[in-house]
């Protein structure tokens, strides 16, 4: 029996957690015996304060659940020694006295393609054989053992026109798992309903995509490379890119569906118009959203004013859009949008290389700008951080925001995502804003093989 890190757990096993598991008992440690044939969590119950063991196996579909327990004891050390002596009787019988008797179809395997090579995203071939993916790889592989997919479809879409749409639902699906929700996928629509003792919410994914013209060619976004060029990006061309997905998010009326109606509805949203794009569009969605753009001065002492600006309408070429998404009508059915722009494939890399995931031989850096809480800072604050650091930490929400509707007829409680930064828009145009100590506002991911010079590091 060796001990594995929490991340380590939680990326084979956490997924079968109930919510209500944290209410009743205290994880103090994670064991694996028999090369992760068995797993072994240590509990400590909250009311009695003595000591037990869950021991887990891999039932038919090739998920980790719990196949059998150990007594309670007071004393911390004779519990580890029976969770031992468990652990080494379950990895010693065969794979049959694991499986449960619920388990439905095969082991989902999103590896194999489903559709000729030729037909394949470039993106998940990268994620598929190449070895700076390798802890991505590894990770979504068991992930995907517990992802329900209510259209049958996400492996097709997830190799080919899909990618960038499913990885966005797959990173979802990981943050509201690690807020302790319970993810019901018993309806097509929404994506989510998100269920715990608490709360009860339903989102829907929505990707910011390429423009394509006649032909289905993608169309090169604007240049930016002047400030004039840029401020007419960040003030026109992306609000009406995230408004367009949004807007027609928003006429398929989710919240008129019996399941959903009376509970908080959410659109979830993320940038992936360009390469890139979602490291540069944060302010142009921050406008849009609430319809202000938000300049500063000092006064006479120095300190930092906030000056709102409101905004009409966004204009770019023959396309003009009212700004505001939460004013347009029937958006008060929208309690908030969710918006991230980690949730990409170097998410994934980090965090499986974190849970021991992928080549050893890789060494990842992040490269990016995160909240500067000084209240008279007017720019992000630089990080360079080394993932193959000890200690080094990330957590599948960190980054995320919440962009609180004003008009909302089903208001969300802040605490019901903690660890997100949660905004909301005041009277006189200014925004109140909660964010965590650390809160990363865009990043890169840098990939290296050092020990092939002729290796260059991967974005």
């Amino acid at each position: 029996m060796k001990p594995i890190s929490p991340l380590r757990f939680d990326a084979l096993a956490g997924y079968a957690r109930e919510p209500l598991s944290f209410v009743y008992g205290e994880e103090v440690r994670y064991f694996e015996h028999g090369g992760e044939r068995a797993l072994g969590l240590l509990l400590r119950d909250r009311a009695d304060r003595d000591f037990g063991g869950l021991v887990f196996a891999r039932d038919r579909r090739h998920k980790f659940r719990s196949v059998s327990t150990t007594g309670f004891c007071n004393s911390r050390r004779w519990a580890e020694v029976e969770l031992r002596r468990e652990m080494e009787a379950i990895a010693a019988l065969p794979d049959s006295e694991y499986y449960q008797g619920d388990e439905r179809g095969k082991p989902v395997d999103f590896l194999t393609p489903v559709v000729p090579a030729q037909r394949l995203n470039p993106n998940f071939v990268r994620l598929r054989e190449h070895e700076f993916f390798s802890p991505a790889r590894g990770i979504i592989e068991e992930m995907m053992r517990w992802y329900e997919d209510a259209d049958g479809n996400f492996v097709q879409q997830f190799q080919t026109t899909g990618f960038d749409a499913r990885i966005w639902e797959l990173y979802l699906f990981a943050s509201f798992r690690e807020m302790f929700y319970t993810i019901e996928r018993t309806q097509p629509v929404p994506d989510f309903a998100c269920v715990n003792p608490g709360a009860k919410f339903f989102v829907e994914a929505v990707t910011v995509n390429p423009t394509q013209d006649s032909a289905g060619i993608v169309v090169p976004e604007p240049d930016i490379a002047t400030p004039g060029q840029f401020d007419a990006y960040r003030l026109h061309y992306m609000p009406i890119k995230f408004g367009s997905s949004l807007t027609s998010k928003l006429s398929k009326r989710y919240w008129e569906l019996p399941h959903v109606a009376g509970n908080p509805l959410l659109f979830a949203i993320q940038d992936f118009s360009a390469p890139q794009s979602m490291l540069r569009s944060r302010s142009a969605f921050e406008t849009y959203v609430y319809g202000y753009c938000h300049d500063w001065e000092r006064d006479a002492q120095g300190t930092l004013r906030i000056l709102p600006r409101r905004v009409k309408t966004h204009r770019w070429g023959l396309k003009e859009i009212p700004s505001g998404f939460f004013d347009r009508p029937d958006a008060e059915n929208v309690s908030a949008l969710l918006f991230s722009n980690s949730g990409t494939i170097s998410k994934f890399n980090r965090m499986g290389f974190l849970a021991g995931f992928g080549s050893p031989r890789l060494r990842i850096e992040r490269v990016g700008f995160v909240v500067d809480h000084d209240p008279n800072a007017t720019e992000p604050k630089p990080f360079r951080r080394l993932v193959n650091d000890p200690d080094y930490e990330e957590s599948w929400r960190e980054g995320l925001d919440v962009w609180h509707n004003p008009r909302a007829k089903h208001p969300l409680d802040p605490p019901t995502l903690p660890g997100a930064a949660h905004h909301r828009l005041l009277a006189d145009g200014q925004i109140q804003s909660m964010t965590p100590e650390w809160h990363p506002l865009s990043s890169r991911t840098l990939n290296f093989l050092p020990t092939d010079a002729s290796q260059r590091p991967q974005i």
